[in-house]
């Protein structure tokens, strides 16, 4: 898949059962250059207008009604793995960050983000970067670690853990421990993009071969239970 120049390329689709906000984060992507193709306010209107509109990015609220927006996506990804979701949530809450990325989405993003970063993490969900917010970032980079070191025997189509560089480790402990991207980067004295970038390619190593492969994975390794 050839990769979008320029916002216009980039269909995006917005979820959320508050026509308010959900007409604010429209109007900010569409001034920012994306192709806003169609809006939803609850679960089986998403699922019936993502289907006919075919979007690239689904910026997706996870409490809405008559079906959650973790269904949603599961729903979704599952019918179009190259789909890319973007929870955007009120919750910060761990079991609702985890449940997402395992309902198949790229990237998570609490509500109170400011509209470039919004923009930004709309761009990067488009070509793929799992997107977190800072805080959720150690969250879910901390699972993936306990998958990937897991010693439980792995079956012969199971991809090997990954390899961290000792700069990505470093960057995701520190991450791990709360500190933010900015910290980070005045202790290890590089730039905070330096370190967004670590996350961001220390995200992608974790996640496996791709989201389906991660699903599958911990769901095997009981992360359900978690």
């Amino acid at each position: 898949m050839s990769e979008t120049h320029g916002n216009g390329h980039i269909k995006v689709m917005v979820v959320d059962d508050h026509p308010m906000w959900r007409d604010a984060v429209a109007r900010d992507l569409a001034a920012a250059g994306f192709d806003v193709v169609a809006t939803a306010g609850d679960g089986p209107q998403a699922v019936r207008r993502a289907q006919a509109v075919g979007p690239d990015v689904l910026v997706l609220d996870l409490n809405l009604p008559g079906m959650p927006g973790v269904q949603v996506c599961k729903e979704l990804v599952g019918a179009n793995p190259a789909l890319r979701v973007l929870v955007l949530s009120a919750s910060g809450e761990h079991a609702d960050v985890l449940e997402a990325v395992k309902s198949g989405a790229t990237g998570y993003l609490l509500k109170s983000a400011a509209a470039e970063e919004l923009i930004e993490a709309v761009r990067r969900t488009a070509v793929g970067d799992p997107v977190f917010t800072p805080g959720l970032a150690g969250l879910v980079l901390g699972e993936y670690r306990r998958l990937a070191t897991d010693p439980a025997p792995a079956a012969p189509d199971e991809p090997k853990a990954p390899q961290l560089t000792d700069r990505e480790t470093e960057v995701l402990r520190l991450v791990a421990k709360g500190l933010s991207y900015k910290q980070i980067a005045e202790r290890l004295v590089i730039s905070h993009r330096t370190v967004q970038n670590h996350v961001q390619n220390t995200l992608g190593k974790l996640q496996l071969h791709n989201r389906v492969e991660l699903v599958r994975y911990a769901i095997e390794r009981g992360l359900d239970d978690a």
